[in-house]
């Protein structure tokens, strides 16, 4: 048995003694000094990620596990059972994981989250006590987002005929690839939209976002009924579905990851399907292609505090650049929710790490398509915009801003004359 299938759970009974590798045995130690004798730690669900090194008393030693990332990474999730009542401490072993806000904080199984704050944590740890009558309590570097939320989403709008849910590929491992389809649905919009997201894994925070874009075109308001009498949006919800299930890092994956993968012949089944569909379905009027990820954990090294913002990725185009300042300031004026959006913290082409020389990624590779005027990455933060907690409801909040700005920005735009191909 790996490393890694051992730590996927860590059962401990009372007198019960593992007897087989090192492996087993420092956890059999680590597990007999345990504050409770039946603790169980695992991530053996959907999204789970995380490798239990030992236990000490009170003291939980473990680490996010990197798997086919080589270099460090920070995305991890897991569960604590039998601990109803006890207070622990989790120590992080390989880096600092924990965002500004501490560890999203789940005891309904995951259904809702909160987050723990920062005065629970001491650095790379974190102290919880868990309530009395918590059977189970997740922590997550974020909150996470996965194929169950998304069904839960479009079951709310299943009888609505502006939007078709259609299969997009089928994952490395099987999994069925969503593609989604919103607006107008006939054959002849004026503009096209394509929306991307989770080309990496563990960038949960984005989804959200995506979801209040398309709660906006899929509702009544005026800027729903204007988007979808105008615009067909084709959304990708999960560029890499098997990282997201299975709870990978993504980024930076070996050999490449997904958002690499769109030059010569692409590896991922996902991004070879996208290349394939969406230029004959954009028949030009592909006008918005709109990448969304979540940026560094915190901080921001040269740009002090900009993983705490939500900004715009620039590419070489200058005349691209324009564009994306033209439509990032209709943002700035349009936006109403608690996540506040500055044009000022857009990151340009050739500063910082965006200095991308080929096309290999999803934005880059999308400028090229006839018609396209913005092709760019979204940067949405794991907890924290500028004070301001990063939550599923205040992410969606801003994903609705970005629908305004979107149907403002077409709006400008001069209709062309439908060829039908």
């Amino acid at each position: 048995m790996t490393q890694r299938s051992a730590s996927r759970i860590l059962f401990v009974p009372l007198l019960f003694l593992w007897i087989a590798s090192g492996v087993f045995a420092s956890t059999t130690f680590a597990a007999e000094q345990a504050a409770s004798p039946t603790l169980q730690i695992d991530c053996d669900f959907p999204g789970g990620n995380v490798i239990v090194e030992r236990i000490e008393g009170s003291d939980v030693f473990l680490r996010q596990d990197p798997r086919d990332t080589p270099r460090f990474w920070f995305y991890w999730y897991f569960r604590v059972r039998e601990a109803a009542g006890q207070s622990l401490t989790f120590h992080f072993t390989q880096g600092n994981v924990l965002g500004v806000r501490g560890p999203a904080v789940s005891t309904d199984g995951g259904e809702t989250w909160s987050w723990l704050g920062a005065d629970a944590m001491d650095g790379a740890s974190f102290t919880y006590t868990f309530p009395a009558e918590a059977d189970e309590v997740r922590f997550c570097l974020a909150m996470p987002y996965l194929e169950s939320h998304l069904r839960e989403f479009l079951g709310r709008y299943r009888d609505n005929p502006h939007l078709r849910i259609e299969t997009h590929t089928t994952s490395r491992k099987g999994r069925t690839v969503e593609r989604l389809r919103l607006g107008d649905l006939d054959g002849s919009p004026n503009h096209r939209v394509v929306l991307a997201c989770r080309h990496h894994a563990c960038e949960t925070m984005a989804s959200w976002a995506l979801e209040g874009v398309m709660e906006v075109i899929l509702s009544d308001t005026p800027e729903g009924q204007w988007l979808r009498e105008n615009v067909e949006f084709l959304v990708f919800p999960f560029m890499d579905k098997d990282g997201v299930e299975d709870g990978d890092q993504g980024k930076d994956r070996a050999p490449h990851d997904h958002n690499r993968d769109y030059l010569g012949e692409s590896i991922y089944p996902e991004v070879d399907a996208l290349r394939r569909f969406v230029p004959a379905w954009s028949e030009g009027r592909l006008r918005i292609a709109l990448d969304m990820h979540c940026p560094y954990i915190r901080g921001g090294g040269d740009r002090k505090g900009s993983n705490e913002r939500l900004f715009f990725v620039g590419g070489p185009s200058e005349e691209g650049w324009a564009r994306l300042e033209e439509f990032s300031q209709i943002l700035e004026d349009v936006q109403v929710g608690p996540l506040r959006y500055a044009r000022k913290h857009n990151l340009p082409y050739g500063e910082n790490w965006n200095t991308l020389e080929q096309p290999r990624s999803f934005g880059r590779w999308a400028a090229l398509l006839p018609g396209v005027k913005i092709a760019t990455t979204i940067e949405v933060p794991y907890a924290d915009v500028a004070g301001t907690p990063v939550t599923p409801d205040s992410a969606r909040a801003f994903g609705r801003d970005l629908s305004r700005a979107i149907r403002v920005y077409l709006d400008r735009l001069p209709v062309e004359p439908f060829v039908d191909r």
